[in-house]
C-alpha cells in the first residue's frame, strides 16, 4: 500500500506527465490557493493571489496621492514575479540535471514558506508595523511561486491562484453550450459546440478553489496561524516521492563510483 501511494504521489508531481494527473494536481492546488488566500484576508486583511486589484489599487493610490500606498502595491507586485522567477529557475536548473524533482523542488520551497508565513503570523501583534507588510510580500511570494508550478506544469491550461480567467473561460463555455444552431450540424462553419472537457476542468478548479477558502478560513478561525502546518505538510507530501528518487539515485551514483 505505501509503494503504491508512493507511485501515485510521484505520478502527480513526478517529471512524467499526464493530462490526468495536471488536472488533479491543479485541483489539489486551486484549494491550497484557496486556503492560503483566506487565511491570509483574515491575517493582513488583502487578497494576495491575483494582481488585477493590485495594480488598479496602486493606479488609485498614485491618482489620489497615495505614494507611500502606490509603493506598497508595486511591491507586491514585484514580489509576486519573483516568486513565480523562483519556480521557473528551480524548474530549469532541476531540468539541466535531470531530476525527477524539477517541479516538486518548487512545491517545497512553498511549505517551507508557508511554515514562515505560520510562524510570522503568529506574531503580528507583536510588530505589527513590520511583520503585516512582511506578510503580504511572503504570501504574494507564495501566490507567484505556485501559480507558475501549475502553470509551467499543464503548459499554461490550467491557473490555480486567481479565478478571473477560469470563470472566463467557464461563461465561454457555457454560452457554447446553449448556442442553438438552427439548422447547422457539426459539419458546417458556424456550427458552434461547447468543449465540455475544458468546462469540467474549469469547474473543478474553481469549485476546488471555493471549498479550499471555505476550509482555510475556518481553519484559520478555529486555530490561528496553526493551521499552514496541515498545507504545509500537504505540499511536503506531495514534494516528497520525487525528491527520494532523486536523492536515491544520487547516493547509488556515488556507491557506483566508489566501486570503480
Amino acid at each position: 500500500m505505501t509503494a503504491r501511494w508512493a507511485n501515485l504521489l510521484y505520478g502527480l508531481v513526478g517529471r512524467r506527465r499526464t493530462q490526468a494527473a495536471n488536472r488533479q494536481l491543479g485541483c489539489v492546488l486551486a484549494a491550497v490557493a484557496g486556503a492560503i488566500n483566506a487565511g491570509g484576508f483574515l491575517a493582513v486583511h488583502r487578497y494576495t493571489s491575483h494582481m488585477t486589484g493590485i495594480v488598479s489599487s496602486v493606479a488609485d493610490d498614485l491618482a489620489i496621492g497615495s505614494v507611500a500606498m502606490a509603493f506598497a502595491g508595486v511591491a507586491a507586485l514585484a514580489t509576486f514575479m519573483a516568486g513565480a522567477a523562483c519556480t521557473a529557475l528551480l524548474i530549469n536548473w532541476a531540468r539541466r540535471h535531470k531530476l525527477h524533482s524539477k517541479y516538486a523542488l518548487a512545491l517545497m520551497v512553498e511549505a517551507a514558506l508557508l511554515l514562515l508565513f505560520g510562524l510570522a503570523g503568529a506574531n503580528l501583534a507583536s510588530l505589527p508595523h513590520l511583520l503585516v507588510p512582511s506578510t503580504v510580500l511572503l504570501l504574494c511570494f507564495i501566490m507567484g511561486l505556485q501559480n507558475a508550478i501549475i502553470t509551467k506544469i499543464s503548459d499554461a491550461e490550467i491557473r490555480t491562484t486567481h479565478m478571473t480567467g477560469i470563470a472566463t473561460d467557464i461563461g465561454i463555455e457555457l454560452g457554447r453550450l446553449v448556442y442553438w444552431n438552427r439548422n447547422e450540424t457539426a459539419n458546417t462553419v458556424h456550427f458552434v459546440k461547447a468543449n465540455r472537457d475544458k468546462l469540467f476542468i474549469h469547474s473543478a478548479i474553481l469549485a476546488s478553489f471555493f471549498v479550499g477558502g471555505v476550509g482555510g478560513a475556518m481553519a484559520f478561525k478555529a486555530a490561528g496561524f496553526a493551521a499552514t502546518i496541515p498545507i504545509a505538510c500537504t505540499l511536503t507530501v506531495l514534494a516528497l516521492p520525487p525528491i527520494l528518487v532523486d536523492l536515491r539515485g544520487r547516493r547509488f551514483g556515488r556507491r557506483s563510483a566508489q566501486g570503480r
